[in-house]
């Protein structure tokens, strides 16, 4: 009796387990692949987004028909109708074009900078969702998204000033930039070219806590 009740229990806990572990895996290689993609994009001088995102949809594919096949982690689907083609296409075209865009803002701006924008997603669903279905969420689900915009207002502007400061180094000796610098009280991550200040982890931190709270209100209030 006692032998059967702690299987029971202790179930539960690998199950959370391994969730847990899937969400690690998953938080860690997305950043890894940011920072990669940042690296070869901006730093090394890659100059071919359209292309690394190819080989991002092709490995995507590969592995999971793979998973899906060999490994039985989840049942083969297959298409039913034209419709249900044409729908996945159009979310598959609109898909890689948005990792196209985010591959190529990543020449120009920092990680965590494009990583607060797209934090906007919710605002901007939540939207859309009304104006296209006018189908609308209740009013706190609209206030959990006011952190979310705010956060990437306050990043924005500290990235804005910081990238004054960059183009200030450009212009003055090396001398002249390091007692600018010093003033300002800034540092930048030499590594990924990403600027890392108080206020900018700030805001991009009102960012993702609006981005919980949005998730739960929606989870809430169904």
């Amino acid at each position: 009796m006692s032998s059967s009740s702690s299987s029971s229990s202790s179930s539960p806990k690998k199950q959370t387990l391994f969730i847990l572990s899937l969400i690690i895996l998953w938080y860690t290689s997305n950043i890894g692949v940011l920072l990669l993609n940042k690296f070869l994009l901006s730093n090394y001088g890659f100059k071919f987004p359209i292309f690394l995102t190819m080989c991002h949809m092709s490995a995507c594919a590969i592995l999971s028909y793979l998973s899906i096949v060999f490994l039985k982690l989840v049942p083969l689907q297959h298409l039913k109708s034209r419709s249900q083609f044409m729908k996945v296409a159009t979310l598959s075209v609109v898909f890689c074009a948005s990792v196209v865009g985010g591959n190529v803002s990543l020449r120009y701006l920092p990680v965590s900078f494009n990583q607060a924008v797209g934090a906007t997603t919710p605002f901007f669903t939540a939207l859309f969702a009304y104006l296209m279905t006018f189908k609308r969420e209740a009013w706190i689900t609209y206030g959990a998204l006011v952190p979310v915009v705010t956060g990437v207002v306050i990043a924005s502007g500290q990235l804005v000033e910081l990238s004054c400061h960059q183009a200030h180094q450009r212009t003055y000796p090396p001398g002249s930039w390091k007692r600018q610098r010093s003033g300002c009280g800034c540092d930048l991550d030499l590594a990924f070219r990403n600027p890392v200040t108080v206020m900018g982890i700030g805001g991009y931190s009102i960012t993702v806590l609006g981005v919980v709270a949005y998730g739960e209100t929606k989870r809430r209030f169904r």
